[in-house]
C-alpha cells in the first residue's frame, strides 16, 4: 500500500549527491524491501532421497528515520548587511522521507540575533544562493523527499539588527525534523514506512540541528573639516582675495566597509568657488559631471569616495577666494 504522505506535491531529490567532505549514509537494507526465505530438508527411505520444503516466511524491512545536519561554512561568516549561511542536511534513514526545517536566530550565548530573510533549497544543487532560482521555503516549511543515503544544501539569508555592535558573535540554528514523525528511538508509526510497513525512529531521533556563526562586520565614517589660508600678501590671513583651502578626511572604522561614500560640501557664504580645484586623495578632478568622481559649481561639490574599508582614510580637498 502507498503512503499518501509520500505524495503531498513534493518533488524528490536524487537518491544521493556528491558536496561535502563528511557524508553520512543511510541505514542499512532499503525500506519496502522483502527478506524472503524457504529451508529444505532432505532424507532417505528405503534407498530413495527425499527432498521437501518449507513455507516461505517474508519480513517487510520497516524504514528507519534518522537525519543529519551540519554547518557548511568555514568558520564565521562576515555579517555587514547581509549574509548568506549554507547547511546540509542529509537524509541517513533507509527510506524516502522529507524533514520540516526550523530556523532560529535566537540561540544562548549570541552577542547578538540575526534577523532571518530568506530560507532556500539549494535546487540546482551548484552550493551558490541564487535568488530567483533555489526554491524558497517558510520557517516550518517541509523539504521535498530526500532518498535513502540523499542530500541537500539549506540557505538562510540573514540580515543584521540596527545597532549591533562591531565584532560581536551570533549563531543561527537550523533544525530538521522527519515528516513522518520523531521521538525517543525505537517509536513506531504503524503503516508509515515506505513500502507499506511501519516508521521506526532511529538513534538520531529523527530530529537533528547544526548551529551556523557570524561575525557582525560593520564600519562607520567621521569626517574632518580643516582649512588653510594662503592671503594676497604671502601670509595666512582671511582678508579679502585670500584662497582657503578645504580639507575633509573621511575615516572609516570598524571590521567592515561602507559603500557608495559620498562627501559634500557647500560653498561658504562670502567666498567663491576656485574651478576645477576638487581634489580626491590628491588628484585633481573635473567640475563637470564625467568620468571621475566629482562634480562641483559655484554652490557645491560632491565627490564620490565608494567604497572605505574599516581603518581606512580618503580626504577631498577644494578651494574657495574671500569676496
Amino acid at each position: 500500500m502507498t503512503n499518501p504522505r509520500k505524495h503531498f506535491a513534493l518533488v524528490s531529490l536524487a537518491a544521493s549527491t556528491a558536496f561535502g567532505a563528511h557524508h553520512a549514509h543511510a541505514a542499512g537494507v532499503t525500506a519496502g524491501t522483502l527478506i524472503e526465505n524457504t529451508a529444505s530438508a532432505s532424507y532417505g527411505t528405503g534407498g530413495a532421497t527425499t527432498t521437501v520444503n518449507s513455507n516461505t516466511v517474508s519480513i517487510r524491512v520497516d524504514e528507519l528515520l534518522d537525519v543529519a545536519v551540519s554547518s557548511l561554512d568555514a568558520g564565521s561568516v562576515p555579517l555587514a548587511d547581509s549574509a548568506v549561511l549554507t547547511y546540509r542536511l542529509d537524509n541517513t534513514g533507509n527510506g524516502a522521507e522529507a524533514f520540516s526545517i526550523n530556523v532560529t536566530p535566537t540561540v544562548s550565548g549570541n552577542g547578538f540575533d540575526a534577523v532571518v530573510q530568506t530560507i532556500a533549497i539549494d535546487s540546482n544543487d551548484n552550493g551558490t544562493y541564487e535568488p530567483g532560482v533555489d526554491t524558497v521555503i517558510t520557517n516550518g516549511a517541509a523539504t521535498p523527499e530526500l532518498a535513502a543515503d540523499g542530500s541537500t544544501r539549506i540557505f538562510v539569508v540573514v540580515t543584521q539588527p540596527s545597532g549591533t555592535t562591531d565584532g560581536l558573535a551570533g549563531q543561527v540554528r537550523v533544525t530538521a525534523q522527519a515528516l513522518t514523525g520523531a521521538g525517543t528511538p525505537g517509536t513506531s508509526f504503524a503503516g508509515l514506512g515506505q513500502g507499506g510497513g511501519d516508521a521506526v525512529v532511529g538513534a538520531t531521533t529523527a530530529n537533528a540541528n547544526a548551529l551556523g556563526a557570524l561575525i557582525a562586520s560593520s564600519a562607520s565614517v567621521a569626517l574632518v573639516k580643516s582649512f588653510t589660508i594662503v592671503d594676497p600678501f604671502g601670509g595666512a590671513k582671511p582678508v579679502p582675495g585670500a584662497v582657503v583651502t578645504f580639507t575633509i578626511a573621511a575615516t572609516a572604522s570598524g571590521s567592515g566597509a561602507v559603500n557608495d561614500l559620498h562627501v559634500i560640501d557647500a560653498i561658504p557664504a562670502g567666498t567663491t568657488y576656485v574651478a576645477n580645484s576638487v581634489a580626491l586623495g590628491g588628484t585633481a578632478l573635473t567640475d563637470a559631471a564625467d568620468g571621475d568622481a566629482g562634480v562641483a559649481s559655484a554652490s557645491g561639490i560632491d565627490v564620490t569616495i565608494g567604497t572605505l574599508a574599516g581603518g581606512a582614510s580618503s580626504t577631498v580637498t577644494f578651494q574657495t577666494t574671500i569676496n
